[in-house]
């Protein structure tokens, strides 16, 4: 349910964020529009008070009221002067004020890394399915498990990539966010430990605080990724009840887990009670040919997570758990305290794409390894200073940045068209500042426009150490009563 963040948490989220580099109103409105944005305050929350605020900042009433007046205007919070706004994200892009950068379709969005629908494959997935569709509506249409034809081509690829596998073991979700809430419900829950790469996806990190358990983070070490005696060393003494991985095409380094590697971690986790759940809904975004074997290939214990999301559109939610029947069973109940089965006509399509997996495949990995060259090749051209890591596959470059600015270069990246995902996002208490996910998800052109702007809104920073410093991120997480 939403709820409403109280003026001392606030105060606290807020930091050293009055420093007389603008006036006190706009340097308000920026940090909150920041917290907003990078996740620190959550969508549909209520802010104190006008009058609230300010005597918890010491302020006159009428700074806060022009604040959050600023911050209505821009779309980030609901409701007129005088009652409690509620937190949200523009449905419009904001007015572009950058130096003479013109964007004609509004702001680049590179907080999302994501595709359109591989256009006709979908398409007529979706046709094909509607001839299908009236010979299932004499029944309910609950599925809790999910449509058969649909679990057996999942499973057929499954036994096709070295992971024997039946209907049995799957059990069909609505995308892999909801895969792994229904995992993260049966495995731990309250109080209960999971263990996370470091960075891992942010989606995953917030489903993770969601559940009520402790994410243990084991940091990835720049040359081989994983740190498996780190790892294995977490799971034997914080005793971890799951670790949630992404092995293929890692979400935001791009890197890739080898076969070694795996081999080792399912054999050293074996004792120690900690489920492997692998989400490999970026696997086949292979644009280097990396040869690995899936992780339930070394073993039967790990659960897999997949899905159509970046492969086909993340528009079908359509997704899958693979795990033994015992584990099967034990998601659907859990799985039936959130809802009662996912659409019918969706299933049916994703099982003639699943069927034709590879088909819209070639052209897609095509155009991401243009796409990928070209960002490297703009960054390196335009923002020299940044270090970038050559992703293997995926749809993301991790770029270290000169100075732990990410935050500010978050909070003005849209004054010069661009919305970014700032790199603490990506980690937990604060990390990260170093670091900028940049998606190569757009064509050469606009990725260029992306760079540019990029390029302008780092070079406001570099003359402006007082604004870096102004919008520094809080490393305490939004407090919601």
């Amino acid at each position: 349910m939403p709820g409403s963040l109280n003026p001392t948490a606030l105060v606290r989220l807020l930091g050293p964020w009055n420093t007389g580099a603008a006036p006190a109103y706009r340097e308000l409105a920026d940090v909150v529009r920041l917290l907003v944005m990078d996740g620190r305050i959550p969508l549909d929350v209520a802010l104190p008070s006008e009058r609230s605020l300010a005597a918890a900042l010491d302020l006159s009433r009428t700074t806060v009221t022009a604040a959050y007046a600023s911050l209505r205007e821009q779309g980030f919070l609901s409701g007129g002067q005088g009652s409690r706004g509620r937190t949200g994200i523009p449905h419009r892009a904001a007015p572009i004020s950058g130096p003479g950068l013109a964007v004609p379709d509004g702001i680049l969005d590179l907080a999302y890394a994501s595709l359109p629908a591989t256009g006709e494959v979908v398409h007529r997935a979706f046709a094909d399915a509607l001839l299908d569709l009236p010979a299932l509506l004499p029944g309910f249409g609950y599925d809790a498990v999910g449509l058969l034809p649909l679990r057996e081509a999942i499973a057929e690829r499954y036994t096709a990539a070295g992971v024997p596998t039946s209907a049995a073991q799957i059990l069909v979700t609505s995308g892999a966010q909801h895969a792994l809430n229904i995992i993260l419900k049966t495995l731990a829950g309250r109080q209960q430990k999971v263990l996370v790469e470091h960075p891992s996806y942010p989606n995953a990190l917030d489903a993770i605080r969601a559940s009520g358990s402790r994410a243990v983070p084991v940091p990835m070490p720049h040359a081989s990724g994983w740190d498996i005696d780190a790892m294995v060393a977490a799971m034997r003494h914080q005793r971890p009840a799951m670790a949630y991985l992404v092995p293929d095409f890692h979400n935001p380094t791009g890197r890739i887990m080898s076969n070694l590697q795996r081999r080792r971690l399912v054999r050293e986790a074996a004792g120690t009670g900690t489920v492997l759940v692998v989400d490999e809904t970026i696997r086949e975004l292979n644009l280097d040919g990396v040869s690995t074997s899936p992780l339930a290939a070394f073993s039967p214990a790990v659960v897999s997570i997949g899905s159509l999301s970046k492969s086909h559109w993340a528009g079908l939610r359509t997704g899958w758990i693979r795990a033994d029947e015992e584990l099967i069973s034990r998601f659907i109940q859990a799985r039936t305290t959130m809802d009662l089965g996912g659409p019918i006509v969706e299933q049916l399509a994703a099982a003639r794409l699943v069927r034709a997996f590879t088909e819209p495949l070639d052209a897609r990995l095509a155009e991401l390894r243009r796409n990928r060259e070209s960002l490297l090749e703009l960054l390196a051209e335009h923002l020299p200073e940044w270090r970038v890591e050559r992703p293997r596959g995926g749809l993301t470059a991790w770029c270290r940045l000169p100075t732990p600015s990410s935050t500010a270069l978050t909070v003005i990246a849209p004054d010069f068209g661009v919305r970014l995902a700032a790199g603490p996002r990506f980690g937990i208490g604060g990390a990260f500042e170093h670091f900028m996910r940049v998606p190569y998800t757009l064509p050469p052109a606009r990725l260029e426009t992306a760079v540019l702007a990029l390029r302008d809104a780092q070079a406001k920073l570099d003359a402006s150490p007082q604004l870096r410093r102004t919008l520094k991120a809080p490393k305490e997480v939004a407090a919601v009563a």
